[in-house]
């Protein structure tokens, strides 16, 4: 079931934990806003908060944002930092954010299948944000033999909403050095027209553009963005 985030459900010390993202990841947003990219992946750390920060600036631009957690990362108090930042209501973006959580793969599959199908028909001009699309496959209790075709079904799903125009993006934490399981990292790479790489650092969040298109370019202001292999000045 879809729901709008509560505010009152925070906790007091979560704005300690929302980076302080700066100029260049609004001025990423706008360029995929403003093209033809529909499916960008966010990768690497913290990508709990920034999704939730991106979700806030959605909303912000009168967007329907429909969030699919999978990771249980989703933070409602950036949104509210953001729209404090922004001089806006708080209330109002978060009323502008579908939210569902998925606790196993089962579940994350159904809501990136009829579920999500069933919430873009009731908005006019919805943005998917996947909070951890593969976190739930990685359960070793699952079978191998149903991971793949169970994600690739899935996958599918968000391959024919990005061919309509839906833009969707991806945010998915790094996974464990030794996981079985890191293909489904490797076809994400794969499905995403945009890679971004977070990394967190005692200057804030830095990001490396890992794919893209010819051209695609980030002012280099607050939130580092570099191609890969360039080294970052400081």
């Amino acid at each position: 079931m879809l729901h709008t985030p509560n505010p009152r459900f925070l906790t007091p010390n979560a704005e300690h934990r929302t980076p302080n993202l700066g100029l260049s990841l609004d001025e990423a947003l706008l360029q995929v806003q403003a093209g033809s990219l529909t499916r960008i992946l966010f990768g690497g750390e913290g990508t709990g908060a920034i999704s939730s920060y991106v979700a806030g600036w959605m909303a912000s631009r009168r967007i329907d944002v429909i969030v699919l957690d999978g990771a249980n990362r989703f933070d409602p108090y950036a949104v509210s930092s953001f729209a404090r930042k922004e001089f806006l209501s708080p209330e109002s973006l978060l009323k502008s954010i579908r939210i569902a959580r998925a606790f196993t793969c089962y579940q994350m599959a159904t809501l990136m299948g009829e579920k999500l199908q069933s919430a873009i028909g009731q908005v006019q001009k919805p943005w998917v944000i996947l909070l951890g699309p593969i976190t739930t496959f990685l359960d070793e209790d699952i079978p191998e033999r149903e991971v793949r075709p169970l994600f690739e079904r899935a996958l599918r799903e968000m391959e024919l909403l990005a061919e309509k125009g839906i833009p969707c993006f991806l945010f998915q934490a790094m996974l464990p050095s030794r996981s079985k399981r890191s293909y489904l990292l490797k076809r994400l790479f794969q499905f995403s027209h945009l890679v971004l790489r977070i990394g967190l650092g005692d200057e804030g969040p830095r990001v490396t553009l890992e794919k893209g298109p010819t051209g695609f370019q980030i002012p280099d202001s607050g939130l580092r963005i570099v191609n890969h292999g360039e080294q970052a000045e400081h």
